[in-house]
């Protein structure tokens, strides 16, 4: 592993590997133990730096750093002295002379992280920045994947909806490619990159014609948030081609899974019926994470088996 875990490119595939090998051997060490509790990392401190709201991911990392025996600092922009003007950089050398080892970050800016990551001493984890990349996100993704199918080598992914605004389909395309899954995005044409057709994935418009040969689809938070235009004629008319129901469900293999990042647009990228169905690893994915990143910091930070 390298210093940093800055975008899923970081990771070649023997990395990568070796991330969900770990998680996979940190998850069985705590399914004996009383206390979900490991010491590998007694005596180190991660920050948790969060210039934007999150619910799923900080927990996840907060939940990850202390299962590991690690101290951990919450630091939220807000109230903070950003709130008053202090840049990023004298906020990252603040906690770093505090004596953090590793600052998770993430950032409204693209790029933020990168630059974090020439300024202090410590590891940096990408935690999403801006609409650029979400590495942690795609490897519990990755995680869940060969957790139920047992495979990830030849899996045929569908990444449906909003890819343009999309982190997580950015850091999923590239490295579901480098653990040897085949990845299909399908989307209306304004809500992708441009430069997509340079991605390794195969690009398609309609979601039916996908689902028979998908053993994943991957469904993508719609964001307003992030819209400034209009980019479909309606949430009904998009719902209507590219939301996931269960008459599309039912079209799927027999063994594909339903994934999702969260949070969830309900009724409209995907109905409640699916996301609640077994077919679905939404819930998977959430308590996968904190193992996934409990695996990402051990390996960073050096920690000594227990």
């Amino acid at each position: 592993m390298r210093k940093h875990l800055l975008e899923a490119g970081d990771l070649d595939r023997a990395d990568a590997t070796l991330v969900l090998d770990t998680a996979a051997q940190i998850e069985a060490a705590l399914a004996g133990r009383e206390v979900k509790k490991l010491p590998t990392l007694r005596g180190r401190t991660v920050v948790n730096l969060f210039f934007e709201d999150s619910t799923r991911t900080r927990i996840s990392f907060e939940l990850a750093a202390k299962r590991l025996s690690a101290d951990v600092i919450n630091f939220s922009a807000k109230g903070s002295s950003v709130s008053k003007g202090e840049s990023l950089k004298d906020t990252a050398l603040t906690l770093e002379a505090m004596g953090s080892d590793a600052i998770v970050v993430r950032h409204p800016a693209s790029g933020a992280p990168h630059r974090l990551a020439q300024w202090v001493k410590g590891s940096v984890v990408n935690a999403g920045d801006g609409t650029h990349e979400h590495p942690t996100q795609a490897l519990l993704d990755a995680y869940t994947i060969r957790q139920r199918l047992g495979r990830l080598d030849g899996v045929r992914v569908v990444l449906v909806g909003d890819v343009l605004h999309s982190r997580v389909a950015r850091s999923n395309v590239w490295l579901l490619h480098t653990l040897g899954a085949e990845v299909t995005v399908v989307a209306p044409p304004t809500l992708l990159p441009v430069g997509v057709g340079s991605w390794p994935v195969t690009v398609g418009y309609d979601l039916d014609a996908a689902l028979p040969k998908a053993d994943v689809v991957m469904m993508l938070r719609v964001q307003a948030e992030r819209m400034n235009a209009s980019f479909f004629p309606s949430a009904r008319e998009y719902s209507r081609r590219y939301g996931l129901d269960a008459r599309r469900m039912a079209a799927l293999p027999d063994d594909a899974i339903v994934m999702h990042p969260g949070p969830m647009n309900r009724g409209m990228e995907i109905a409640a019926e699916v996301a609640d169905s077994v077919r679905s690893t939404i819930v998977d994915q959430v308590g996968n994470g904190v193992t996934v990143r409990m695996a990402v910091l051990y390996l960073l930070l050096g920690g000594s088996p227990s």
